[in-house]
């Protein structure tokens, strides 16, 4: 054992540059897995990621009967705007 502690600080100096969130510790003093904390992560992140995505569509959608409702009510003002920003296309 007191090797391996031996070889444990021997080792110290090429894991300064490491950090490991507090949660993971957390993890293992409940006796789980660490890998359960990167596993719950990934599958928080994938989560936001939907709903971010969510919004991101939602938004393009209302930009786009925005626009065109904007050209039923505005049709010139609307053509200029299509003009200066170089785009033809309805939405």
């Amino acid at each position: 054992m007191v090797q391996g502690m031996q070889e444990i600080d021997k080792l110290k100096t090429h894991m300064q540059d490491i950090h490991v969130p507090l949660d993971v510790f957390e993890y293992i003093d409940q006796g789980k897995n660490p890998n359960l904390y990167t596993k719950h992560c990934l599958e928080k992140a994938l989560g936001k990621n939907e709903q971010i995505k969510g919004k991101i569509d939602a938004f393009k959608r209302f930009k786009a009967m925005l626009i065109l409702e904007l050209t039923d009510v505005f049709p010139k003002e609307m053509a200029n705007y299509r003009a200066l920003r170089g785009d033809d296309r309805p939405t």
